[in-house]
């Protein structure tokens, strides 16, 4: 896209970096200029530029899409006619911002919330200045659309009110049973103050599993998802798990392990391979059907290293394959029989904070087959 100004020919890159070349000396910058063919229109983000009088030099691609103003209508005009926002309550931003004749030690406007004709946007600005407290040079101005930052509130709304409603239950059954004791004690045969007791605890333990998952979720989204690496014996540890379940009431016979050794010696957090290896095999028990078949085998890695890959499935219904592409979101659920939906999420979170891999797909006897793979990994006295 070029333009005409001052009766010279000039690409929108001189003009958006170094202002109208037939008038002004251009500013430096770095490699990132036109030496490096970089053309606004390129850019992700909405680009608007006004020079010194607070003209408008440049309006790339994507300030039109996010303004509906067309670019040959914004060049050459004031930056308050070509872009005339407004805050959420009606003011006129450049009016009181006032970027060129407010105060001198003013760097720009950090991003916010402002309207453009009904439409919402997320604007910042720079003052470009030759030298400190001196006129703005340049007015460099971005644009974002606010429809990510809508779907992270809605996503945190829903996190908040998937939560609400599954503390109510427990909450409202531990409130339950202990007002009733403490005011009916003596009526209760010991029996019947143990059923309550063990369903107290019961509940009390689902709702710190909650807290762990609304941690465990925040960690992930925020990067923060500590890995403390310790010597990991996998084999034992599946059989650890399929021993919990055969305790928990399961058929011996329903579990298969397949061990392909030897396996190399892996370093991974020993917690979180167990929450992992407990919520897959969990959900292949509640909501698939048959034998469970779990295979641990050494893997080579992409990156040349080993790995250890464990792969669970079932021989139930299985996941539809439409629904395979969402089976590691939030709040996603094989079926309506309880749970939070957040389980497989955070599974992905940790798999891939030990920098290794998970897949679902379809078992060989047609159920759901999730396999992850964790790299040997290095101690963490070492890291």
């Amino acid at each position: 896209m070029n333009v005409r100004t001052s009766g010279t020919r000039a690409s929108v890159v001189d003009i958006c970096l170094s202002g109208d070349p037939g008038e002004n000396p251009p500013l430096p910058y770095d490699a990132a200029g036109p030496a490096a063919g970089l053309d606004p229109d390129e850019l992700p983000d909405g680009l608007v530029v006004a020079d010194e009088s607070g003209r408008v030099v440049c309006f790339n691609a994507a300030a039109a899409r996010l303004t509906a103003v067309d670019p040959g209508d914004a060049l050459g005009l004031p930056l308050e006619r070509a872009l005339p926002l407004q805050d959420m309550e009606g003011r006129r931003w450049w009016q009181l911002t006032d970027p060129y004749g407010g105060l001198a030690i003013r760097t720009g406007q950090p991003e916010r919330n402002l309207l453009l004709g009904g439409r919402e946007l997320l604007v910042s600005a720079r003052y470009v200045r030759e030298r400190p407290l001196g006129p703005v040079r340049r007015l460099v101005i971005t644009l974002r659309g606010t429809e990510a930052r809508r779907r992270t509130e809605l996503s945190h709304a829903e996190l908040i009110a998937t939560v609400a409603h599954e503390l109510r239950s427990p909450l409202t059954s531990v409130k339950g049973f202990t007002a009733t004791l403490l005011q009916k004690w003596e009526r209760f045969t010991d029996d019947q103050k143990r059923l309550m007791l063990e369903t107290v605890d019961a509940d009390a333990n689902r709702v710190t599993r909650l807290i762990a998952e609304l941690l465990d979720i925040s960690r992930i989204d925020s990067g923060r998802l500590e890995v403390r690496r310790q010597r990991v014996d996998m084999a034992s540890a599946v059989r650890r798990h399929v021993q919990a379940q055969t305790t928990a009431g399961q058929r011996p016979d329903r579990f298969l392990i397949r061990m392909l050794e030897p396996l190399p010696e892996m370093w991974a957090d020993p917690d979180k391979v167990d929450q992992v290896l407990g919520n897959l095999l969990e959900n292949a028990v509640r909501h698939g059907e048959g034998t469970v078949t779990i295979e641990v085998a050494p893997t080579p890695m992409t990156t040349g290293t080993e790995g250890t890959t464990v792969t669970v499935s079932d021989e139930g219904p299985g996941i539809p394959e439409e629904s395979m592409s969402r089976v590691f979101t939030r709040f996603w659920r094989g079926s309506k029989r309880g749970g939070t939906g957040l389980g497989l999420y955070i599974v992905k979170g940790i798999v891939e904070a030990h920098g290794g891999t998970i897949t679902v797909g379809r078992a060989p006897a047609g159920g759901a087959q999730f396999r992850f793979t964790l790299p040997v990994g290095t101690p963490a006295f070492m890291a």
